[in-house]
């Protein structure tokens, strides 16, 4: 390890060239603080992409309830929105990095004004090392504005009801690869449901295999669960009302990710997604897209519960 050092060491002093080559390979971060971004007349907002019902596109349009909030935050502070489409990361740290924080390896130095659909937690967003030092240090967690949680959705021709997950070592169940439904069901129960999970590509193929009989049951998000359902409302699917022991999070919130440079920008954003919070305005679009929405918990802290129920009484926000 000391000779490979000392090597690198000798090569920059012995071929100065090196070093200008290096410096030019840092990444420059495009200046998009509050003032710069006002200016520009528009906000890029970080998507992911082929996540329905949350963010997509169609025939080039980007559609989902993401992209309509962010549309709508961006109208309130007379700005015009552009979207930025990421694939996700292994972890939230490498969808901060590749959105808002330095940009993905392949094109350093693109990045976004925001990321939507960011789980809010403010343990995480204040998380340190042994050093003292933020662990998530790509960007600022903020201005959550709705509460997500894990659901089941079931064939009523192969299942009555899903009362406890134990049923599901009786039957197969569809789940995405690589994610916490398929690393959860594998493992509950000392591994007794492993073999009934089936993998798929997304959720839609999920939930295609659901309505065609070749599972049972599907886990996902609450906003997926919804959609796939309406989607498929001639079939004979519905939702189960089941706990999910030894999970960890069931619920949580869902916000936004600014870069830790432009906190300004954050600030002003987040006013405006509270305001569209306290004024049934999010409420209103879940509606729109069929999806039902629950207040985040966050909010459990700042508010009355009376007051809640004033700003959102007048709301429908079951789908």
């Amino acid at each position: 390890m000391k000779r490979h050092f000392f090597g690198v060491v000798a090569a920059l002093l012995l071929f100065p060239w090196l070093s200008v080559n290096a410096q030019q390979t840092v990444t420059v971060v495009p200046d998009r603080t509050y003032d710069k971004v006002m200016e520009s007349g528009y906000l890029v907002a970080a998507f992911y992409e082929d996540f329905p019902p949350y963010s997509w596109q169609e025939d080039f349009t980007p559609q989902g309830i993401d992209v309509d909030i962010a549309r709508r935050i961006a109208e309130r502070m007379g700005l015009e929105l552009r979207t930025f489409w990421i694939s996700p990361d292994e972890t939230l740290e490498g969808d901060l990095r590749n959105s808002i924080g330095v940009g993905h390896y392949m094109r350093r130095g693109n990045i976004a004004d925001i990321l939507m659909r960011v789980p809010y937690d403010k343990r995480y967003a204040y998380q340190q090392d042994e050093m003292g030092n933020l662990i998530n240090e790509m960007g600022v967690l903020f201005g959550p504005y709705s509460e997500e949680q894990w659901r089941i959705a079931y064939n009523t021709e192969q299942l009555d009801s899903v009362n406890t997950i134990a049923v599901l070592q009786y039957h197969p169940v569809g789940v995405e690869m690589a994610s916490l439904p398929e690393t959860y069901l594998s493992t509950f129960m000392q591994g007794r449901i492993r073999d009934q999970v089936r993998q798929f590509r997304n959720m839609t193929d999920a939930f295609d295999a659901l309505a065609a009989g070749d599972v049972s049951a599907v886990m996902g998000m609450q906003g997926e669960i919804d959609y796939h359902l309406d989607r498929l409302a001639d079939q004979p699917l519905a939702q189960a009302e089941t706990g999910f022991p030894s999970i960890g999070k069931q619920q949580w919130d869902v916000g936004m990710a600014v870069r830790f440079t432009y906190r300004q920008l954050g600030y002003a954003i987040e006013a405006e997604i509270d305001g569209m919070v306290r004024e049934g305005e999010v409420a209103e679009l879940y509606h729109q897209h069929n999806l039902s929405w629950s207040l985040p918990a966050y909010y459990d802290q700042i508010l009355e519960p009376d007051d809640a129920v004033l700003e959102l009484d007048n709301v429908s926000i079951d789908p």
